[in-house]
């Protein structure tokens, strides 16, 4: 099955996979994230070739993740700017850098650090019911499947 064909798929999981389940997807995401908007910056940053970019690039403009400004008319240039469902996978990244730092750990200095913007500290992710505020892990909630 393509990643595209996820998309029609009952399960949130797998449509959710359908556009950002590719590991250049994410990282591009980190680098919108961070700031990067503009194509020669990410593939820098990234190292990967212009084709993958492109192509990762146009794939989460046509999702809707990412819209595409022009910063310069002679030469046209574009930049990529998160939209608000770009915004929203937010917490699917905070969520991603928590379990790296909890169980992937790197060998030396972490790369990225959680810290709020209001006080600088260090935060740590935790994901909680919205109703209850409490924290959800496999032990509290379960997944029903729907009829």
């Amino acid at each position: 099955m393509k990643w595209d064909e996820l998309k029609d798929e009952s399960c949130p999981v797998a449509r959710g996979l359908s556009v950002i389940g590719d590991r250049w997807t994410l990282m591009v995401l980190r680098d919108c994230f961070l700031g990067v908007r503009r194509f020669e910056a990410m593939q820098a940053r990234l190292g990967i070739t212009r084709h993958v970019l492109a192509d990762r690039l146009r794939k989460l403009e046509a999702d809707g993740v990412l819209r595409r400004e022009a910063y310069q008319e002679r030469p046209l240039r574009h930049e990529y700017r998160l939209t608000e469902k770009g915004k929203a996978l937010y917490p699917v990244l905070v969520a991603l850098i928590g379990w790296a730092e909890a169980h992937v750990p790197a060998e030396g200095p972490t790369a990225i650090t959680l810290v709020s913007r209001e006080t600088g500290e260090r935060v740590e992710p935790v994901l909680t019911d919205a109703r209850t505020g409490r924290a959800i892990s496999h032990r509290d909630v379960t997944a029903l499947r729907n009829a």
